[in-house]
């Protein structure tokens, strides 16, 4: 699918906010969501078919079903759940699978917009965070193929010991106000100066930006994710965040 551009508007209050910032800070931050906002799909739940297709990890009967109902009744739960079904695995092997998984979905639909923002970012030496509510492994691989590393992701995982992974929880859970308190954490406390996501699960992480937000969308109206979206943006509007719509 061919996504829109950015607006020349929005490309040059970017800029001119950048240039301001560099002034002031050498390395400043920049946060982004994963799903729905780097790309046009949820690669968390993808590689979730993924282990469901495969028969890669031990799963309760209508495993789908089950995600979705825990999700549901507790999101947090349910985002921790689908690391925790990883336990007993070799982290080089979860590593295996999640590249394998990205493989299946490729090309992956990413927003070129946002590549070229972070290439911009890149070239200006600006440190730059996936911040995810989707399982970090499961991510890693879409954030790699963006010229961003693994250690620029933060999402939900397990402690992992001598390489194989366990059930207990590791870190914060990355949702909402836990977006913004593990990046914070990783950060040293240092703010993101601009933040850009695509749901209300986003909406404090774009609110702990210094200068920019930048709300996006791309679900259709029929979408699950339109009524979250569309709230967003009407936020956007409220506060003088930057908004598009890729479709």
């Amino acid at each position: 699918m061919k996504y829109k551009d950015y607006s020349a508007d929005i490309w040059k209050r970017i800029n001119t906010t950048l240039d301001l910032i560099l002034k002031e800070d050498s390395a400043p931050v920049a946060a982004f969501d994963a799903d729905g906002t780097l790309w046009d799909t949820d690669l968390g739940e993808t590689f979730f078919h993924h282990q469901i297709d495969n028969k890669l990890v031990t799963l309760p009967p209508e495993p789908w079903e089950h995600y979705q109902s825990m999700k549901a009744e507790n999101p947090a739960k349910a985002y921790l759940w689908l690391a925790q079904i990883c336990q007993g695995q070799k982290l080089e092997q979860i590593h295996s699978w999640a590249i394998d998984a990205v493989k299946g979905h490729f090309p992956l639909p990413v927003f070129t917009e946002q590549k070229k923002l972070i290439d911009l970012f890149l070239s200006k030496g600006v440190r730059i965070y996936v911040v995810t509510a989707s399982v970090k492994w499961a991510v890693e691989p879409g954030a790699e193929m963006l010229g961003l590393k693994k250690e620029d992701v933060i999402g939900i995982e397990t402690v992992v010991e001598n390489g194989t992974i366990t059930s207990s929880q590791k870190g914060l859970i990355t949702y909402k106000q836990g977006k913004v308190d593990a990046l914070l954490e990783k950060t040293g406390g240092k703010k993101p100066f601009f933040a850009s996501g695509n749901t209300m699960g986003d909406y404090q992480l774009l609110q702990s930006a210094t200068h920019l937000g930048l709300a996006v969308s791309a679900a259709a109206r029929d979408d699950r994710l339109f009524k979250t979206e569309q709230e967003l943006q009407e936020n956007a509007e409220k506060f003088s965040w930057l908004s598009h719509r890729f479709i």
